[in-house]
């Protein structure tokens, strides 16, 4: 009896240090978890991606107008716009969720008679993406999150590949964040679907402005291996544009 139990003491003895390595390794497969894109491999919803600039002096009533709720959209209450603060010439971008399929009414978007000379100009694109679910989740907005992330920033990115590079391009634009210089909070990844002259869609999100600085800088010091991203893109990519925003809504 004696040596059965010494047997079953030996044993347990002997898990217990792989049982520490596994939780150690716990914090690390959270952070790979939280570094993953929205969107790649399962693009199974359609989202309507909306760039606008305003017209001259109605920036303000045009924010206004496109932060207020859509009782008409297919999915009420879903949908982010993001406040231009450094990059191309559009003023917002509105993206609004629609579920699973979209359709379009020869009747067409009713736009107010007062709000019909907001903008100056605008863009409208039908995107593949991510459930609601995982887009809002990434993008800081999910569930009570908004009230929490206020402070957020933005990066948006589209991109139009080099002719015969498109699969090259979007496995580069799939590749999660990774390693200690990755400062992302979320990140979402969209497909062209119908609409503007860009085919994919990027949106990086940074918990402050803080951490966004710490994330370009650590991105920069990177730019002098020749297998870096920035001049991985450049072998896969004919035109892209990158611009910083804040949230405005929700």
């Amino acid at each position: 009896m004696k040596s059965i139990v010494n047997i079953i003491v030996i044993t347990l003895l002997s898990l217990l240090p792989v049982t520490f390595v596994q939780a150690q390794d716990t914090p690390k497969a959270a952070s790979e978890k939280r570094s993953t894109i929205a969107g790649v491999g399962k693009r199974t919803d359609v989202y309507h991606v909306h760039f606008t600039k305003a017209a001259l002096g109605k920036a303000v009533q045009l924010g206004d107008w496109l932060k207020t709720p859509n009782p008409n959209d297919p999915m009420p209450g879903h949908f982010i716009v993001l406040r231009h603060q450094d990059g191309d010439a559009w003023d917002y971008v509105v993206i609004t969720h629609l579920g699973t399929k979209a359709t379009v009414d020869a009747a067409g978007t009713a736009v107010p008679a007062d709000k019909r000379d907001l903008s100056e100009w605008h863009t409208d694109t039908f995107v593949s993406g991510p459930s609601w679910e995982e887009f809002s989740r990434a993008m800081g907005i999910g569930g009570d999150s908004a009230s929490k992330t206020a402070g957020s920033v933005y990066s948006v990115s589209y991109y139009r590949p080099a002719p015969g590079h498109r699969e090259e391009l979007e496995k580069m634009l799939s590749e999660a964040p990774s390693g200690t210089g990755d400062t992302t909070a979320g990140n979402v990844l969209m497909q062209h679907l119908e609409g503007a002259d860009w085919t994919f869609l990027s949106i990086a999100r940074y918990n402050s402005w803080d951490d966004f600085a710490t994330g370009e800088k650590n991105a920069v010091a990177q730019t002098t291996k020749k297998d870096s991203p920035w001049f991985r893109l450049r072998d896969h990519t004919a035109f892209h544009t990158d611009t910083l925003t804040d949230r405005i809504a929700p």
